[in-house]
């Protein structure tokens, strides 16, 4: 059975939800429930490979908690096998396996951060995890420390996005007003208190990858991170929407040899490859 279609069906849009979307992810190794709590699409980081159109304005400005508890609801009811593109996707890749904040734009600079973890802690299975997908910019806000702490409890996970080894770099992919010290800091800090997972894109653009000397300063970055789970090496698998020409993926060797590279550093690493 083929899933690269369903693979690369990451919609935010569900039916006539505002909020709430499933997909099925390669990195969550089935179903993830997005939960798209920045709909306005008003982001701290603009990466250079986002699939985030902003070029068509946002139809939902604000964030409703109680609209996306009740959307969140139904759709971990759903069989959704029922509907394309999973139809034909076997059983046991449709298993739910987390409630990812994600979306349009970065979660930790939601006011409502930590009730909103506690919405998904109250709604979601046992056995379902709560995952954070960040860029880091806001994990040494007080109100995101409060969500995390709740996560904690309730099988949670921080995936934390580290695109670079310099700074040089961090401006070129991620284009963020926030200092690269920063989201390095903020990262080690979370580290401190709990494993993170790190996601780490790489691309090429005019055809040219990241060099030797960034990979292995990317290594060095990752080394100087306590309590890492897991590093996500990656690449682009969709079109970016950011507007920045020559944006292509790495071969899957390329991939495998950052890959090599983070698990030479001690660290456990898994490949993401661009068609599957």
């Amino acid at each position: 059975m083929n899933v690269l279609p369903a693979h690369r069906q990451h919609s935010r849009h569900w039916e006539n939800f505002r909020y709430v979307y499933p997909v099925l992810s390669r990195r969550s190794h089935g179903i993830s429930i997005g939960l798209n709590v920045n709909p306005d699409k008003i982001c701290n980081f603009d990466c250079i490979y986002c699939q985030v159109d902003r070029s068509v304005p946002a139809t939902v400005t604000e964030f409703d908690l109680s609209v996306a508890e009740t959307e969140l609801r139904t759709l971990l009811a759903t069989d959704f096998s029922q509907f394309a593109p999973f139809a034909g996707i076997p059983k046991d890749q449709l298993r739910i396996n987390d409630i990812a904040l994600s979306g349009d734009a970065e979660p930790t600079t939601l006011p409502a951060f930590s009730q909103t973890i506690a919405m998904v802690a109250r709604v979601k299975p046992p056995e379902v995890k709560i995952v954070l997908i960040t860029d880091a910019g806001g994990l040494d806000r007080p109100e995101v420390k409060r969500g995390l702490e709740i996560m904690d409890a309730n099988q949670g996970e921080v995936w934390a996005k580290l695109d670079a080894g310099t700074a040089d770099y961090y401006r070129v992919i991620n284009r963020s007003a926030i200092p690269f010290a920063r989201i390095l800091q903020n990262i080690a800090g979370c580290a401190k208190v709990r494993p993170v997972v790190i996601q780490s894109l790489f691309l090429k653009q005019h055809g040219v990858g990241p060099s030797e000397a960034e990979v292995a300063a990317y290594c060095q970055r990752l080394t100087a991170i306590a309590n890492i789970k897991l590093v996500q090496v990656y690449t682009i698998a969709r079109p970016p929407m950011a507007g920045v020409a020559g944006l292509t993926a790495l071969t899957d060797a390329e991939v495998d040899a950052i890959t090599a590279r983070v698990r030479q550093a001690g660290l456990p690493a898994e490949s993401f490859y661009g068609h599957s």
